[in-house]
């Protein structure tokens, strides 16, 4: 790796090696550029605490590891009243891993408030099923009369469920998946999902914003 910006710390990764910064080597969120896509430098970024988030303009890869995490214990998922009517009247069906792609596809299409654009582009799709493929990320699907309607997908790495992003297209079909996704958790042994960042969808679900020395502590134990 190459010192690329003193004051920040942030790095350009090397081609012929898969090594990202240590936690004593982070000072901003941005830790890292460069790199690819291959699987096993994406599954050492998560085992390192870092994620890919999007792609330049000169097609680098940007990696971050934020000071700030934003995660959720599984059992401390918030169930507001009407998602509870939902989820007892079972509206919708939920599978797991059956359209893995299109649940990232469609991740990539939806409209969010805020947001011009999306950074989960081709690269995204193509290297997160891959590692979907090899067994290293899983989807949470949400069914309304046999169409997908709604899920989420992440990686799961050391008994942390990294969430990658979300999808709604039915009134709480995101919320009831991610109930889904908690349960599942809570039956499994996974200790904590990981959100990344914060956004107040989360926070109203139960997510808190924990250091990133706090989240390292969680990681490697």
């Amino acid at each position: 790796m190459k010192l690329l910006d003193k004051k920040n710390c942030i790095y350009l990764l090397d081609k012929n090696n898969f090594d990202f910064p240590s936690l004593e080597m982070m000072n901003d969120d941005l830790v890292a550029v460069g790199g690819d896509f291959h699987a096993s430098r994406i599954l050492n970024a998560y085992k390192n605490g870092i994620f890919p988030w999007f792609i330049d303009e000169y097609n680098h890869i940007h990696w971050y590891s934020p000071k700030k995490r934003m995660v959720l214990y599984p059992n401390e998922f918030k169930i507001s009243k009407s998602l509870k009517r939902t989820i007892n009247n079972k509206k919708f069906i939920i599978k797991s891993n059956e359209k893995f792609q299109d649940v990232m596809k469609n991740c990539a299409s939806i409209k969010r408030k805020n947001e011009d654009d999306t950074w989960i582009d081709d690269n995204f799709i193509i290297a997160y099923t891959n590692l979907f493929k090899l067994g290293y990320a899983f989807s949470i699907e949400c069914y309304l009369d046999d169409k997908l309607v709604g899920g989420l997908y992440g990686l799961l790495i050391n008994n942390i469920f990294c969430g990658e992003s979300m999808f709604s297209k039915e009134s709480n079909s995101s919320k009831v998946a991610f109930y889904h996704l908690c349960n599942q958790a809570s039956k499994n042994g996974i200790k904590l999902i990981d959100c990344q960042v914060h956004n107040d969808h989360l926070a109203s679900l139960g997510a808190k914003e924990i250091n990133r020395e706090e989240y390292f502590k969680i990681l490697y134990n």
